[in-house]
């Protein structure tokens, strides 16, 4: 029994070292890491070590620790990622040649947005997102349409814990839901530099055999250009998607 408990405390603890990458892409030192592990230095040096080893993290020759190729290799595998992302795959290569922006396939996952896959190009607009990475449902246009489509409680807890990203971002309960109200109506979501400076986005549902909303494709694009022309795009490759999601 005791080497069963000490087994699972391991594993609590490394699971923990990996949490602390969440949202940060380029990487982290040992005492970020165990600062935002809340583990020891001497604990987190330990299992970062055997983590490399195992190719779960890399360490970078400035010694930072980013998330290593074993570990994306068995996230490709997940359900979500591998079933969804795959079906959809096709549609959002149509969807890019014909818009030549930033494209992506987006599902909820608790009180954020999971980015499944992003298609980008030479020409397209620089933005945050990235395949893997999770981003305020409340300020981008994927994320509006999956809270709009969301249960009372989710919305409840986005509204009320929303937080500003750029100056443009909507964050006043009123007008948020208001706006989550005309997402529902009308269709599809749109949003102009809340997520990013320079950017606005347009994003459409994708629906179920049950008409449940389970994705969202969106588009990214510099704010000079109009969003609306793409909708129609849009929308045939969300409704692509929806014919073959089993």
């Amino acid at each position: 029994m005791a080497g069963r408990s000490s087994g699972r405390g391991v594993l609590e603890k490394a699971l923990g070292v990996l949490d602390a990458f969440e949202g940060r892409r380029d990487g982290l030192r040992l005492a970020d890491l165990a600062r935002h592990s809340g583990l020891p230095v001497t604990t987190v040096r330990r299992l970062a070590a055997d983590l490399v080893d195992r190719q779960v993290l890399e360490r970078l020759p400035d010694r930072r620790y980013v998330v290593g190729r074993r570990l994306w290799r068995l996230g490709l595998l997940a359900r979500v990622q591998g079933g969804l992302r795959d079906v959809a795959l096709p549609f959002l290569q149509d969807l890019y040649e014909v818009t030549r922006e930033n494209v992506h396939l987006a599902v909820r996952d608790g009180l954020q947005a999971l980015y499944l896959e992003r298609l980008y190009g030479r020409t397209s607009v620089p933005v945050v997102s990235r395949p893997g990475g999770r981003l305020p449902l409340h300020a981008t246009g994927v994320g509006k349409v999956l809270l709009a489509h969301a249960p009372e409680d989710v919305v409840a807890a986005v509204v009320a814990g929303a937080e500003k990203v750029t100056p443009y971002t909507i964050t006043e309960p009123g007008r948020l839901l208001r706006e989550l109200a005309e997402v529902r109506r009308r269709g599809y979501a749109r949003t102009v530099q809340e997520m990013t400076l320079g950017t606005c986005s347009v994003a459409v549902p994708v629906h179920d055999g049950t008409g449940a909303v389970v994705a969202s494709i969106g588009l990214v694009l510099a704010t000079r250009r109009d969003p609306g022309r793409h909708l129609a795009a849009l929308r045939v490759a969300a409704a692509g998607v929806a014919r073959n999601c089993h």
